[in-house]
């Protein structure tokens, strides 16, 4: 297995013309449906998630996570700091311990685990996802939001980084199409550029993140019921103080 390191070098060295190349041959237009932002159930105007066969169930309590499955979206520590300050958020409303490695104990989440995933609200949906009356989704926060949220549905083929929601359903080159509506429609050369300089640029951050997950790891003696977040500037409470 190649080292982080040599993943993050070959990062640095992808092609921006050839990223849009292969993705212009895949395509992609965002028809706002609001898939890559939502839980994979729906959620009734109560609170409650509605299943395939339009029943619902209790799928928002924490009792019954099994039958919902929150979205899940990397965000790396300076871009929490960011949409913090461009909307004056507390850090959880903006972020959440990525649920990935946590235990479920007798008062909730426990355990230790890497990276921030961002918030989501009672329905398992990103919170900064909102509907307009036409059902057309939009992101609150469009201007700041993460890499991930950029160059969904793509990711590239390396070592290293992190996949979005959705199973991987097209492939050119290094480039990863995800489970979307919007692929294989026309994309301009302008657009098909811009999403492949967020596509390197995620990659070498994610990279680099990791790297430092890596080196400034220290194991820490949490309490029964306590959550540690080890992220690259050090283990966190899920507030994301830094944990003595």
């Amino acid at each position: 297995m190649d080292s982080l390191e040599t993943e993050l070098e070959r990062a640095r060295a992808l092609d921006e013309s050839e990223l849009a190349d292969a993705i212009e041959t895949i395509g992609f237009e965002c028809t706002r449906c609001g898939a890559c932002c939502k839980a994979e159930s729906a959620c009734g105007e109560d609170g409650a998630s509605t299943d395939e066969a339009g029943g619902t169930t209790d799928g928002a309590s924490e009792n019954d996570e099994a039958d919902t499955e929150p979205h899940t979206a990397t965000v790396f520590p300076d871009e929490i700091r960011q949409l913090q300050a461009a909307g004056e958020y507390d850090f959880r409303d903006v972020a959440r311990p990525m649920p990935y490695g946590l235990a479920d104990g007798p008062d909730g989440p426990e355990g230790e685990t890497f990276e921030w995933a961002l918030q989501t609200d009672d329905c398992g949906d990103c919170t900064f996802y909102a509907e307009d009356d036409d059902g057309m989704g939009a992101c609150t926060v469009h201007g700041d939001r993460p890499l991930i949220c950029r160059t969904y549905p793509f990711s590239v083929a390396l070592g290293g980084t992190s996949q979005p929601m959705g199973e991987t359903v097209d492939e050119e080159g290094m480039v990863q199409a995800h489970e979307c509506e919007g692929l294989g429609r026309d994309i301009s050369r302008t657009d098909a550029e811009d999403l492949a300089a967020a596509l390197k640029e995620r990659a070498v951050r994610e990279l680099e993140e990791a790297i430092g997950v890596r080196d400034n790891y220290r194991p820490v003696d949490a309490s029964p019921g306590q959550v540690v977040v080890h992220d690259s500037e050090g283990a966190k409470r899920p507030d994301g103080s830094p944990y003595e």
